[in-house]
């Protein structure tokens, strides 16, 4: 068969995904999915209005069904979808009942590989049940742990099984073409088109990717691994990460000492001390790494242990910020020098270098727990962070949340208002 590009539409609200969904098959899009969110928000109607809207065109509906195969498909069939997933994981007794369904009313069977742990024997199983096509899948909450499509896994269903594979998870018009290399026949592509700023152009790029087998330009964000985070937590502010950490990892009462737009990334090199000492502070700059942000425990205290002098030697040293949970002084140098610089308190008054506290231990600043190497953010917002046991996961989830707020951005300069894009009063919880 002829490459194919299904575009999923994970959305919530039905009428966004019927915009999209124009904007995407104005740009040359072949299937259009009803994702599993869509399915789950809006019921099977919107997949009764995506074969309204687009009867020319294939409608997915991407089920992700695990139990009562043949229930499932005669839903999501009498509502107009011409292909529906079952998952890989659902028993063969599932999967041959939605096969039988599907022939009933008219439709087909995609089997959906999704945490399969032997995606080739299923595959080859799968296609003797009946079903019309393969899905190799690498799920969202996987992406953003920095896996990526297995070219390699794709390569061996491809020679084992004679149906149709499609791939899907995280493709952009730059991977498509080696997917398509490697032998899938359908391009499933989700955020590098709906969260795109132009659809049309996002979705005419991918096609043009695909008939090329060439990768084309983008600007939607890839998949950051573990030696990435510093470029993917830029494309992030502090509110996109506190978000993507479900509202988490705020530092309390640290605020910004700096000019407007200053942005600090770095990983933590904590240091404790008591209220007035610059001690180990100023010792701890000698210990930093060139990309560090010193990260000060003073227990809140109001008098200085940080200042302009200390702020020189940072920048001598490529330190890339400091965070106190307690007084900064020289401020108006500082803000002059650019360094970036948060703080709980500005005060003109320091005391002496004493010694007391220590270098490189877990400290408490800001109401959080910060271990060394954990990766801290800040900017006009504020400081959050990162641990850095979950930093690849957390960096990804920003970016994504980066990009949808991005997508509704554009919606909402058409003419429309933040309420309206995201239908506040039909889906505000009720109490």
């Amino acid at each position: 068969m002829e490459p194919v590009l299904q575009v999923a539409l994970d959305f919530m609200h039905k009428k966004r995904a019927l915009e999209i969904a124009a904007e995407a098959v104005k740009g040359g899009a072949d299937w259009i999915e009803a994702g599993t969110p869509l399915i789950k928000s809006e019921g099977s109607d919107v997949i009764r209005e995506l074969k309204k809207n687009f009867p020319g065109h294939t409608i997915i509906a991407d089920m992700k069904t695990m139990d009562v195969g043949a229930t499932e498909v005669e839903i999501a069939s009498k509502a107009g979808a011409d292909i529906v997933s079952i998952l890989g994981l659902a028993d063969d007794s599932t999967i041959e009942e939605a096969v039988t369904s599907a022939m009933q009313y008219g439709s087909k069977i995609m089997i959906d590989l999704i945490g399969v742990s032997d995606r080739v024997e299923r595959s080859k199983t799968a296609e003797k049940l009946g079903v019309s096509y393969i899905c190799l899948h690498i799920g969202i909450d996987q992406q953003m742990k920095g896996e990526s499509s297995p070219i390699d896994i794709l390569k061996q269903i491809v020679s084992e099984v004679s149906i149709p594979v499609a791939v899907a998870g995280g493709i952009t018009q730059i991977t498509a073409p080696e997917l398509l290399d490697a032998g899938a026949s359908i391009i499933i592509a989700g955020g590098s088109i709906i969260k795109a700023k132009d659809v049309c152009s996002a979705t005419e790029n991918m096609k043009t990717a695909m008939a090329t087998h060439k990768a084309v330009a983008s600007n939607v964000a890839k998949k950051y691994g573990s030696d990435e985070l510093y470029e993917a937590f830029s494309l992030a502010s502090t509110a996109n990460i506190s978000d993507a950490m479900h509202r988490t990892g705020v530092l309390s009462g640290i605020i910004p000492r700096n000019k407007p737009g200053t942005k600090m990334i770095g990983r933590a090199l904590t240091v404790q001390t008591v209220n007035g000492d610059w001690a180990k502070p100023v010792e701890a700059i000698d210990q930093a790494e060139k990309g560090d942000v010193l990260v000060i425990d003073v227990g809140g205290g109001d008098i200085a242990v940080f200042g302009a002098l200390a702020a020189w030697s940072c920048i001598s040293k490529g330190i890339k910020g400091v965070v106190i949970d307690g007084a900064i002084r020289d401020m108006d140098e500082i803000y002059e020098m650019g360094f970036p610089a948060f703080s709980r308190y500005s005060v003109p008054n320091a005391s002496e270098p004493k010694g007391y506290g220590g270098i490189g231990h877990n400290i408490l600043c800001g109401g959080l727990t910060i271990k060394p190497g954990d990766w801290i953010i800040g900017d006009d917002c504020g400081v959050v962070v990162v641990p850095q046991e979950k930093a690849t996961e957390i960096a990804n989830r920003s970016v994504d949340v980066a990009e949808r707020e991005n997508r509704i951005r554009e919606e909402i300069k058409k003419g429309s208002t933040l309420s309206k894009v995201l239908e506040l009063e039909k889906w505000e919880q009720v109490h």
